[in-house]
């Protein structure tokens, strides 16, 4: 008697398996679809606005002498937004600004949440945004800049935010200590978060501007600044 053989391929459960990954293929040629066109998109936006002025300086903490630069930069530039990410004790900013430039301290916001580097790109995102930004000006130090300028074009650069670095020049030691792994580290969870960060924006809920800052109050219970700011001369 001959035994009937059955054809695997042909069965109702390789039927179905086979549905699936050709679901699942299209599925993920599409999502590769859209995210190389929103690549090309975003990489023509960037092209297109690296040309234009800048909507903002964004001034990375860790030295006074970059809010001293940026608040000379104000003078020439009074309509351009400020945005220190963890700069200096806020009365410190507000007499550079006080001596150097007094009319332009309604154009500078402080953001504190920030406690690294990552930090102040994490932070600062949703703000710049919100401020319609397009192209910034990075504010930092020789010594920093490397680390920075990387994590700014990809963490920026994802959200169409094209990045022109500053460099200020140093009379002391900047806050900022760099090395090959600390970048490596920094670089690499600016990558991961920039897939999520179009996504998942945090908000920073100490934000001020500094013409916020009560002199006065900070005055009576004191506070110290770089002796390389002057504050006092």
């Amino acid at each position: 008697m001959k035994r009937k053989v059955t054809n695997s391929a042909s069965s109702p459960v390789s039927q179905v398996l086979r549905r699936k990954w050709r679901f699942l293929h299209r599925l993920i040629f599409a999502l590769c679809l859209i995210l190389f066109s929103w690549f090309v998109f975003n990489t023509i936006t960037l092209i297109s606005v690296s040309s234009k002025q800048v909507d903002a300086f964004f001034v990375l903490g860790g030295s006074i002498r970059r809010e001293i630069h940026v608040a000379e930069l104000a003078k020439q530039h009074p309509q351009t937004p400020i945005l220190i990410s963890r700069g200096s004790p806020d009365p410190c900013i507000w007499l550079i600004f006080l001596r150097l430039a007094p009319q332009r301290i309604q154009n500078v916001w402080l953001e504190k949440c920030a406690d690294s580097t990552f930090g102040n790109f994490y932070y600062s995102i949703p703000i710049l945004r919100r401020w319609g930004v397009h192209k910034v000006k990075l504010i930092t130090s020789a010594t920093h800049l490397g680390r920075a300028k990387l994590m700014a074009q990809i963490l920026f650069g994802v959200h169409g935010i094209w990045v022109e670095p500053e460099i200020v020049q140093e009379q002391g030691v900047p806050g900022n200590r760099e090395s090959w792994l600390k970048t490596g580290l920094d670089v690499t969870r600016s990558l991961l978060w920039a897939g999520l960060s179009p996504m998942i924006q945090p908000q920073c809920s100490d934000v001020k501007k500094l013409v916020e800052v009560d002199i006065a109050a900070w005055q009576r219970q004191g506070f110290r600044c770089e002796r390389q700011g002057r504050i006092w001369e």
